[in-house]
């Protein structure tokens, strides 16, 4: 009680208050702050509903003085500590730091009427409830969203988690603290892949890409049924594409002009790499023209490296790829080009599985601008738009944008 005594004395100093106000703020703190053993409910209510008529003409010295006092009291009236935690941040931190007495729709109007401090100090909290972690990312704060990030003790849900690799796009600086995420899917991680560094991206090739062993050996038997019906269903068709073990597409080869995919690639180092001739690659490599498109026009080089890992393309087409795209292999001085050799890199460090997951997922998702609608709900005819939940369309939306 003596801190208390003391800043109690510095109220005693204070102009403009009378000393009848002064010691009635002392008694209704010490009430509101006792535990429940010591004051009826009833009590305790009654002098806060009086308190928080006083703090409304208060100064900032005795909101602070009275949050100090309730920092570590979650007993305290709830309307009494809401009202403290949206006060001025000198005076919120006390509540919003220490106090577990606010709960989800508290930190929500804390968060929808404050101020980018007050929600850096939510984002903080222990824990951070899914409801108010997807109000914070709304505003799109980048030190929040770190913060958030940051924070082990936030719960993070699916729209929420949308929102954050949407802002990782301009915030790059996101892409690793997401990576660490629990939360975080592969079809967010595939997403971000386009716009992460290199060793986000390496981080995402290795972490997030499966090798579908079970999936391959709990769909051999759909493949055979497929086939019987002519590959007529477009959805089963999608859905096997993504699961099949091989990669080239055999049709493709049987109509193109060139003998295969390498012969395809060394056209291209030789002649130059054309719009017709880098969709050609991307059909004999069994992708589509958004895809190969993407992956072409990608800087970086870690989707070279995908593609040819996962079509089992030797080393000298891998190099004879990156020369059709006009990069060099070579600096001035003959030495290895430091982007080559991060392409290099990358593609001996992928497993063939993997860069195949990663590869079909890439045409998966980026070739679904929009999942397809089921007409009715079998309760009540509503329509239900599938895009909403669809992670191909999500990723479609995320990398292309609506």
């Amino acid at each position: 009680m003596q801190d208390t005594d003391l800043q109690l004395d510095a109220l005693e100093n204070a102009p403009r208050i009378g000393r009848a106000r002064k010691a009635l703020l002392r008694r209704l703190i010490d009430v509101v702050a006792l535990p429940s053993s010591r004051v009826p409910p009833q009590d305790r209510s009654m002098a806060g509903d009086i308190l928080l008529e006083m703090l409304f003409t208060a100064d900032e010295e005795h909101l602070t003085l009275c949050a100090r006092r309730l920092a570590d009291k979650p007993e305290a009236p709830r309307r009494l500590l809401r009202f403290l935690a949206c006060a001025p941040p000198p005076v919120a931190r006390h509540i919003l730091e220490l106090n577990d007495g606010l709960d989800g729709s508290d930190l929500c109007r804390v968060v929808a009427s404050g101020s980018t401090e007050h929600r850096q100090l939510v984002a903080k909290r222990k824990p951070v409830p899914e409801l108010v972690a997807e109000q914070l990312v709304t505003f799109g704060e980048p030190n929040v969203l770190k913060s958030l990030l940051q924070n082990p003790h936030a719960r993070l849900s699916g729209p929420g988690i949308d929102t954050l690799v949407s802002a990782s796009r301009d915030h790059p600086e996101l892409c690793p603290l997401l990576l660490e995420r629990g939360e975080l899917t592969p079809a967010h991680a595939m997403a971000m892949f386009w716009w992460a560094d290199s060793d986000t991206r390496r981080a995402i090739l290795q972490r997030q890409a499966a090798d579908r062993l079970e999936l391959i050996a709990s769909c051999t038997d759909v493949f055979p049924l497929a086939a019987e019906e002519g590959w007529a269903d477009p959805v089963t068709r999608k859905g096997l594409q993504l699961i099949e073990r091989r990669q080239r597409n055999r049709a493709a080869i049987a109509k193109s002009p060139y003998d295969s995919l390498e012969q395809a690639i060394e056209t291209a180092a030789r002649e130059g790499l054309t719009q017709t001739l880098a969709q050609e690659i991307g059909y004999l490599s069994g992708v589509k023209p958004v895809t190969v498109a993407k992956i072409l026009s990608d800087t970086g080089g870690e989707g070279i490296a995908v593609l040819c890992k996962a079509t089992g393309l030797r080393t000298p087409s891998l190099r004879a790829l990156w020369q059709a795209l006009r990069r060099p292999v070579e600096t001035a001085d003959g030495g290895e080009d430091p982007r080559y050799g991060h392409l290099l890199y990358t593609y001996q460090t992928l497993t063939v599985a993997k860069a195949q997951t990663t590869l079909r997922y890439w045409n998966w998702s980026l070739s679904s601008a929009f999942s397809p609608r089921q007409p009715e709900a079998a309760s009540g005819g509503h329509t239900i738009d599938g895009e909403e939940f669809s992670a191909a369309s999500r990723t479609a939306q995320l990398v292309f944008g609506r």
